[in-house]
Parts: C-alpha cells; structure tokens; sequence
C-alpha cells in the first residue's frame, strides 16, 4: 500500500492529511460552539493555529540548535519535517485559555477544539498502527552497484541502515545529497543505501561529477521497484531500518542537517549494536 497521497507531482503522506483534517475538524467544531453562543471565534483559532505552528518550529530548532547555527537561514526552510508536535499543542491551548480569560465563553470552544483534535490524531494514530503491526523488513532485492555489481538490499544487517529512494531530476533530492554525503561521513556506524529510481548509471555518475558527490553505497533500481516493494512512489523519501532490518521511521520529503540528526538519534536510541567503523556493502 502506498503510504502517501499522490496527486500529479505533488505527493501527501497521510500522516500530514490526518494532522490536517484533526486541525480543521476541531477549528470547525470551537465555531460552531462560539457560533451558537453568539462569539466571534475565527480570530483567537486562527492566532491558536499560528502560534502552536511558530512554537513547535521554535523548540524543534532549539533542540537542534547546533545543526541549524550551522546553516542559520536552514532555520527558515520548513520543508524538512522540523517540528515539535507536543510543543505546538501546548502553546496552543495555552494561547486559547490565555485568549479565553478576556473573551467570556471562549473557553469552552477552546477546550473542545483540543480535545476534538487530539481524538482525532490520536484514533488516526491508532489506526495507522493497526494497519501496520507486521515490522516491515528491508525487502529481499537483488540491485546493481554502479560498477555492475549484484547487491542485496536485505543484506544490509547487522547495524542501522538508511535508505534513501532518489533520482537526478527531483530537485528536492539534489537539495538534500550534500546533507546526506556529510551524514554518511559523520555516521560510520550506519549504512547509507542510495537507491536511484528508475536511471541509466551514464546519467547517475554525470550527476555526482557535476555536484562533487562521493557516497558509498550507489545502488541502480531502473524498474522502481524498492519503492513498489516499501509502497512509496514519492521522491525523495529516506526510510531508517534498525540493525535486524526492521523499518523503523519514514520521512517523505527532504532532510536537513537536523531532522536527519534527529532521525539518527531515535534510532540509535531503539538500538546501539556494536558494528565496524566503516559502512559495509553485502555481498
């Protein structure tokens, strides 16, 4: 099953839609409460909205802070996932009953936009690991190294693995192939899989001349079919599998130096396996 939304170039993971209609299901539901006791709600949502936005952007960044001093305008960039959920949510609800102490009987729709929208997240959230029970394993694919080589992708065991699903003509990959070299360099305790969908090896290796990139681990997958097999079709998306070959986290979309910091350190929490220095390539 595909685990996004496709629609023409643009492709949305259904975890985004479900935040999305949590959202707006509970803006609807604090309206219609306000409505009928005669309040003008849409201001105070609207400032909740943009302040659990700005808040779960600003803790995301402050954890991360290293790697966005690094790069201070990658502060500003929004398309890398870099966000702190619980952040927002409790800035949010605390902008709305700071706004509901000077609105008499705003604090009600309030309280119901909260709860409206955290059973939502949460039952969707429910849902999607129901769906989803059985560990997803690096799938069992005989690839080929750019020097012609047969490569297994399940043979990458034995330490975290990350797999990066790319092509040439996407522009947000190209964006993110320097992050990702320096990740490989910073991380010799995790494999790096860059598996190229769907180009001749001429056009890859053109590629990584023009842009100065030296990374290990260049698999050719001219029929799609990693994607097929893990049910993305959206590029880039870098999928995180623990030491046994479990998939562990997904990101579609482009990666920073912080939310791929991020992503690393959660998997490395779940599992710290002693491996070799550098990234090993199965045979």
């Amino acid at each position: 099953m595909n685990q996004s939304l496709q629609i023409g170039p643009l492709s949305l993971p259904y975890p985004l839609l479900l935040a999305l209609f949590a959202i707006a299901l509970g803006r609807w539901v604090a309206r219609w409460m306000a409505k009928s006791a005669g309040i003008e709600a849409e201001p105070t949502l609207t400032r909740m909205l943009l302040v659990g936005l700005f808040a779960a952007r600003l803790a995301f960044v402050w954890q991360w802070h290293e790697q966005y001093f690094d790069a201070p305008l990658s502060i500003l960039d929004i398309r890398d996932g870099g966000w702190s959920p619980a952040a927002g949510v409790i800035a949010a609800l605390l902008f709305g009953l700071q706004r509901a102490q000077r609105q008499t009987g705003m604090r009600k729709p309030v309280f119901a936009a909260a709860i409206t929208t955290g059973l939502v997240l949460m039952l969707g959230s429910l849902g999607f690991g129901l769906t989803s029970t059985t560990p997803v394993p690096l799938p069992p694919l005989a690839l080929t190294s750019m020097t012609g080589q047969p490569v297994s992708l399940a043979g990458f065991t034995g330490k975290p693995t990350v797999v990066n699903l790319w092509a040439t003509w996407c522009p947000p990959c190209v964006r993110e192939m320097p992050v990702m070299q320096q990740a490989q360099v910073d991380n010799p305790g995790v494999n790096f899989v860059f598996v190229n969908q769907g180009e001749a090896p001429p056009a890859i290796a053109s590629f990584l001349t023009r842009h100065s990139l030296t990374l290990n681990n260049v698999l050719l997958d001219p029929n799609r079919l990693t994607g097929a097999a893990l049910g993305h079709s959206a590029l880039p998306t870098t999928l995180f599998f623990d030491a046994q070959g479990k998939l562990a986290d997904t990101r579609i979309g482009e990666l920073s130096q912080a939310t791929i910091a991020q992503r690393l350190s959660n998997l490395r929490g779940e599992f710290s396996p002693s491996s070799p220095s550098q990234p090993t390539t199965p045979p």
